[in-house]
């Protein structure tokens, strides 16, 4: 029998409907194992705590927000790297706005919309320390400040202490002829829908044993859906029809193949004292 720490052992992907009714603690938070994604509508302020840096991500309307070390307004369309401790984010108009963290201790498990299983395989995801600026000041980051690298137009990422996101944006249809299946070895992806219609396309490798493959899974997920794909598991999103579609992708440890090839924009604020392992 496979153990846990065996590359063969099998996963499900989960698709959580951050659109359901809210949990028993009154919120819209899907999670995997390193990170949480929490989705925020309404204008009333919203309280939250992280051990680490939060990064909130306000893809419209933009925010008020009060944390430990002061205060600050974001415009919309912007990305804020919020400081370790408690916080209260309050919108501009309806959402919405999206807290995505590693660390929420003030949340307990009836705040969640899905249970999560310990996979051994999955690295741990130790913070890294701030290069520039002081550690306790919030930094706002517009979206459109952050150039994707000249041959990955798809990537505009973004780091925190134990977080990085990509932000994928684009209109129409993604070209068929231009899919990217892969997978992760070490790690959870979670890959958030915002706007637009999208297919999550999973693929089982095959191993030795036939009984246990799987046939390929081509998902439907609309707006508000977090997907959590496992490791090892082959995966690839297309946006299908019309219109613009925003999905933001979410990977805890940071990613560091990415930073390595300077890909991130922001990875030069950080140092990783785990770059080595």
């Amino acid at each position: 029998m496979a153990s846990d720490n065996d590359s063969t052992v099998l996963r499900d992907a989960d698709l959580i409907d951050l659109d359901n009714p809210l949990t028993a603690g009154g919120r819209r938070i899907g999670r995997a194992q390193n990170f949480s994604v929490e989705w925020i509508d309404s204008t009333q302020p919203h309280a939250a705590r992280s051990e680490h840096e939060l990064l909130l991500l306000l893809p419209g309307a933009g925010a008020h927000i009060e944390y430990e070390g002061g205060r600050a307004d974001a415009p919309g369309r912007s990305l804020c790297i919020v400081p370790a401790g408690r916080c209260t984010v309050t919108l501009d108009a309806p959402g919405p706005g999206i807290l995505i963290a590693s660390s929420r201790p003030d949340l307990a498990e009836q705040d969640y919309l899905n249970a999560v299983e310990h996979d051994p395989r999955v690295v741990a995801s130790t913070p890294a320390f701030r290069r520039v600026r002081k550690a306790g000041e919030l930094v706002v980051i517009p979206v459109d400040d952050i150039i994707a690298p000249p041959d990955k137009k798809r990537l505009k990422m973004l780091q925190t202490d134990t977080l990085s996101i990509n932000w994928v944006e684009y209109d129409g249809p993604r070209d068929r002829t231009q899919l990217s299946p892969h997978s992760h070895a070490r790690f959870e992806q979670g890959s958030l829908a915002i706007e637009g219609e999208f297919v999550h396309h999973l693929r089982t490798p095959w191993g030795n044993d036939a009984t246990r493959w799987r046939d390929d899974l081509h998902v439907q997920a609309d707006p508000r859906t977090l997907l959590v794909i496992p490791v090892n598991l082959v995966h690839t999103t297309e946006g299908v029809g019309p219109g613009y579609h925003l999905l933001i992708d979410v990977f805890s440890p940071p990613r560091r193949d990415f930073i390595a090839h300077h890909w991130i924009c922001n990875s030069a604020d950080y140092e990783d004292p785990a770059a080595g392992a």
